[in-house]
């Protein structure tokens, strides 16, 4: 689809990549608008939602970046329109597209959460582990991917996850910032040259106070237009969301709750895994709260929904976590709380059982005994057909 003009209407877009971006960095601790399509790009003096959407053709970095995630936006919208045209309500519609989602990445979330947890169980013999081999890194490293892999648990499966759902936003903003502004996104319902939906756009945009009046798709429900910015407080260039408030605090409390309960027996608070997440559960909440005022309303929408229903299958997963005390302050509820489904540890491999390493030793070994089977060794049968002949 089109993408957004020079200047601000990169703001969103890159904000989101630069989250992203972090979560990964994350990640990797120690143990166009992206997401349209596009075309040419608006005139300064045209609203972004002025020209139609169309896919686009890659012609350099950002537009290939917007090719790339056309397909996911795509669907996005497709979605969003099948369940407008049936609720008659937008936000009805953000909502059921959030839980459409959310239920389909349930496994994945699962994973991600049950591999957090098994390596917050682990953390003790890890330390163990650590101290063993303190003037060795090489040898500590090769001796902690071992330990994650007897014990059946995989260190980035508890990460990538976040990170997938973190790159979702990106063609999320894209549907709400371009999506519902446009007065004509038919082309983005067609799929190899079948129309899925006929919307019966506006043949031409009207433009009043550099916004477009007329979108083909209804953004204003309950008196809120969800394809632009929700402010109750704007200075200069910077404004404040109450959305963008509400996503910080349920952001806050989400993360909370995937850290270890304070007093665990599993809790090491040097460990710098566990200091990366306290650091994370802090930023995240700051960047919804202050950036948030430049991000439709519709994306926070999607954010608050999408945050409530991972709180809730945490809680059936992990419980409440290290969400409590809160200036210390522990209800009563969340004392001595069993979750749902609480997480198993994998036993330890039983020696017996474990797969015998090779006979050859290290790589050294191994790679100077596949180069021997590669010689032929004439000189050894010359001697041994000349002592049979003698």
């Amino acid at each position: 689809m089109t993408l957004p003009r020079p200047g601000r209407g990169w703001i969103g877009p890159l904000l989101l990549i630069t989250i992203a971006m972090l979560v990964l960095a994350a990640c990797a601790a120690p143990t166009g608008s992206p997401g349209a399509s596009g075309g040419p790009a608006p005139s300064p003096t045209l609203p972004p939602g002025a020209l139609p959407l169309h896919p686009v053709t890659p012609t350099e970095p950002f537009s290939l970046l917007a090719w790339l995630f056309t397909p996911i936006f795509q669907a996005f919208f497709i979605i969003l329109v099948v369940l407008d045209r049936l609720t008659s309500n937008i936000a009805f519609a953000i909502i059921g597209l959030t839980l459409l989602i959310k239920v389909v990445l349930i496994p994945i979330f699962r994973r991600q959460t049950v591999s957090a947890r098994r390596m917050q169980m682990l953390a003790p013999e890890v330390k163990e582990l650590q101290r063993r081999y303190k003037g060795d890194p090489m040898k500590a490293r090769a001796a902690q991917s071992e330990f994650y892999k007897e014990r059946g648990v995989n260190p980035l499966a508890g990460c990538l996850p976040a990170v997938l759902q973190m790159f979702l936003l990106i063609p999320m903003y894209s549907v709400f910032s371009q999506g519902l502004q446009n007065y004509d996104p038919q082309a983005m319902l067609d799929i190899f040259g079948v129309r899925l939906i006929d919307l019966h756009c506006a043949v031409a945009p009207i433009i009043e106070a550099g916004r477009v009046t007329n979108p083909c798709l209804n953004p204003v429900a309950f008196g809120i237009d969800w394809s632009h910015p929700l402010l109750f407080l704007a200075v200069g260039g910077f404004g404040l969301s109450s959305l963008g408030l509400v996503a910080g605090l349920l952001t806050f409390l989400q993360s909370r709750m995937t850290l270890p309960a304070p007093g665990a027996a599993t809790t090491d608070p040097n460990d710098p895994n566990i200091r990366v997440q306290r650091q994370m559960a802090i930023l995240f909440p700051f960047i919804y709260v202050f950036l948030g005022g430049s991000w439709p309303a519709g994306l926070l929408l999607y954010i608050i929904v999408s945050t409530v229903f991972t709180i809730v299958q945490q809680y059936l997963i992990i419980g409440w976590g290290g969400m409590f005390p809160i200036f210390g302050w522990t209800p009563a509820f969340a004392k001595d709380h069993t979750p749902r489904f609480p997480v198993d540890l994998p036993p330890p491999v039983d020696p017996a059982k474990r797969p015998p390493k090779s006979a050859l030793g290290g790589p050294a070994e191994k790679r100077a005994a596949a180069a021997d089977k590669t010689i032929r060794h004439r000189e050894r049968g010359r001697q041994s057909r000349r002592g049979r002949r003698r």
